[in-house]
């Protein structure tokens, strides 16, 4: 199995990419040690964080092999090999940018393009995408996953935006194969409260592993 398809498998067995859109670089690594305690696996540093491409940097080199760290909040070919040359092992962006998704296969690094429809849910997958980051959640709800996966039952799904640890029960159960969680996971940090983090990382961890259990003896 390669990195590129191991880090996929680690994402997917895990259910839960952290979305971290901190104020400065020291918030966002408190985050990361934060989830990482709460059992996440991965950690999606946004180029909305001040200085992104070296706190990327920073935490491939602190937690290499303890948490996969991704980029996300990537709008272009070239912030994707910025990221890449910083160490990000995977990539996310808001939406489906053609030659991103190419830079990414070019490099064997999963790539995570948003999309909304199913025309750009089919084009990514004709591009390579494996995960398809089903954005902005909140537009449609969990409903948007069955209903996607109906024409395509092949798409892998991972909703962002609008998932909380009230309906992230309801996504997986839809359909999704992982979710993207951001402010509902780590708004406590604006306040210095970290632990807060870590015990809904866990109970994100929990919920998922949960409604994975009952599709399983549906």
């Amino acid at each position: 199995m390669t990195k590129k398809w191991e880090i996929i498998k680690k994402i997917m067995d895990s259910g839960l990419v952290v979305v971290v859109r901190a104020s400065n670089a020291d918030e966002a690594k408190k985050i990361t040690e934060a989830c990482l305690k709460g059992g996440a696996a991965a950690i999606e540093i946004t180029y909305t964080v001040p200085g992104a491409s070296q706190v990327i940097e920073e935490l491939v080199k602190e937690y290499q092999n303890e948490i996969i760290i991704g980029a996300g909040t990537v709008l272009d070919p070239e912030t994707a090999r910025i990221s890449l040359l910083s160490g990000a092992e995977y990539v996310v962006s808001p939406h489906l940018n053609e030659e991103t998704v190419s830079l990414c296969n070019r490099y064997q690094v999963p790539c995570m393009p948003g999309i909304m429809t199913i025309k750009d849910a089919v084009r990514a997958m004709e591009l390579g995408a494996d995960i398809l980051k089903v954005f902005p959640g909140e537009a449609f709800g969990p409903k948007i996953i069955k209903a996607m996966n109906g024409p395509l039952p092949q798409a892998n799904l991972m909703p962002t935006g609008g998932v909380n640890l009230d309906n992230v029960e309801e996504w997986i159960s839809a359909g999704a194969v992982s979710v993207g969680v951001g402010g509902s996971l780590t708004s406590s940090a604006k306040i210095g409260d970290y632990k807060t983090i870590t015990n809904l990382a866990s109970q994100f961890v929990h919920k998922i592993e949960e409604a994975r259990s009952l599709l399983k003896y549906a």
